[in-house]
């Protein structure tokens, strides 16, 4: 086994304590899937878990390294990210009234529209970018094996914890909103809560450092 088991238990702790602790994404997924249904709840966990795996890819390939030595790189995508989650909530807030909107059936979001939502979230969050680039070499021992391969290995146990825990959030937040939808007037308090939670996310987004 290429990770030193002890490393890895210890890897994997940190990681369900820190996806049971309610963060951006969890929170993206919840809005997605709130107005989405449990498909777009689970679309979302699956953008933001290939953002994730973008991260781990960069992580393993050294291409950190860029963002670390020019950090206007990472400003820039980071206030990119943010300003695109500000025009999706105010988008929401903006069509609440109109009751087709993105999926013609139950106006919801779309599960294509909810997956790349969720990699623009992931990948310009910066505690997701701490997270890959500053933690997760903590768990890496040179001496164990090939740096790849355990980058490899907890990146997997990562992807694999975060779709569990986010996809599980987005499946039971679709379930209820799919049924509160039903309600034309609940549906519009849907979407102003989730664009307010989108505008929310973005500001908090260009305001992290």
């Amino acid at each position: 086994m290429p990770v030193d088991p002890h490393l890895l238990a210890a890897f994997t702790v940190t990681t369900i304590i820190a996806l049971v602790t309610p963060g951006p994404d969890m929170l993206f997924v919840l809005g997605c899937g709130m107005r989405g249904g449990a498909r777009a709840g689970l679309s979302a966990t699956l953008g933001v878990v290939t953002g994730d795996a973008l991260y781990i890819a960069a992580a393993a390939a050294g291409l950190a390294v860029l963002l670390t030595t020019f950090p206007v790189v990472f400003t820039i995508l980071r206030f990119a990210g943010a300003a695109y989650l500000i025009y999706l909530g105010i988008q929401l807030i903006r069509r609440r009234s109109n009751p087709q909107v993105d999926d013609p059936e139950a106006g919801g979001m779309s599960g294509r529209r909810a997956f790349f939502n969720g990699v623009v979230s992931s990948a310009a969050n910066p505690q997701t970018f701490t997270f890959m680039v500053a933690l997760l070499p903590q768990f890496i021992d040179p001496a164990a094996g090939p740096v790849w391969a355990q980058f490899a290995v907890l990146g997997g146990v990562l992807i694999v914890l975060e779709f569990l825990a986010d996809g599980t959030v987005g499946v039971l937040a679709g379930r209820i909103g799919s049924w509160l939808r039903e309600r034309q007037s609940v549906r519009r308090r849907i979407d102003a809560a989730t664009g307010s939670l989108f505008i929310g996310l973005g500001v908090r987004l260009a305001a992290e450092r």
